[in-house]
């Protein structure tokens, strides 16, 4: 007796089915939104946006990196876009979590030196998701509200101690900015080679240092200069 055919369009026993020696066998679509696929393709996509302009990211090229279908993108992630969302979102979440975890201490210069570290950290840690948030090739704006998962707003509650417990002297925003630009400038510097490991260590110490002592109030200045090099 005749093998029985399918019952179906012609495109969708073309899409499910396949020819295998003259009889036609059906084996079912490949999955394409497991979780194995959406950490493949979040990992290519930082990788992709670390290292290239936003524009020339395809769909096409994600998925081929991923070895997925474009299909993949849609529907985990409703498209390219929504994928470069799910990767900034990480990339803000996680940094948020380390410096969150920062414990704090009676000493508001140590907390904001702890802070430089972790963040320091992470972004050793991930740099690809670095170099998507600050590396230049996408684009940041640092003036935007801050959020409730803002990776700024441990630094700036750090900030807010120091200044109640007059240990700095200035606008919070403005140290922010002022301390975020040094630590960024050697963080990207370490990552792209700029710095050997020795030489960044101990430029990261005494940069941090420095600026945080430039921030201080005279009184704290004078006894940290004549403390030593550390605040």
């Amino acid at each position: 007796m005749p093998a029985r055919r399918p019952s179906g369009s012609f495109e969708t026993l073309f899409q499910n089915d396949v020819i295998k020696e003259g009889r036609l066998v059906v084996v079912g679509r490949p999955r394409t939104n497991d979780d194995a696929v959406k950490e493949r393709l979040v990992a290519c996509a930082s990788e992709m946006l670390a290292t290239r302009p936003r524009e020339s990211v395809t769909v096409r090229a994600l998925a081929a990196a991923a070895e997925t279908s474009t299909t993949a993108v849609y529907s985990l992630f409703g498209g390219k876009d929504g994928l470069i969302d799910e990767v900034r979102d990480r990339a803000v979440t996680g940094l948020f979590q380390d410096l969150s975890a920062v414990p704090t201490s009676a000493d508001p210069l140590a907390d904001l030196y702890a802070l430089a570290v972790a963040y320091r950290r992470w972004a050793s840690e991930h740099s690809h998701l670095y170099m998507v948030l600050f590396g230049g090739m996408q684009s940041f704006d640092p003036s935007g509200t801050v959020g409730t998962g803002d990776p700024i707003r441990p630094l700036l509650a750090a900030i807010d101690r120091a200044l109640t417990a007059s240990v700095l002297a200035g606008e919070a925003t403005f140290i922010a900015l002022s301390f975020w630009v040094t630590l960024h400038g050697l963080v990207a510097l370490e990552l792209t080679g700029a710095l050997d490991t020795a030489t960044a260590e101990a430029t990261f110490r005494s940069t941090i240092h420095a600026t945080l002592r430039g921030w201080t109030t005279p009184t704290v200045f004078r006894r940290l200069r004549q403390a030593g090099p550390t605040p």
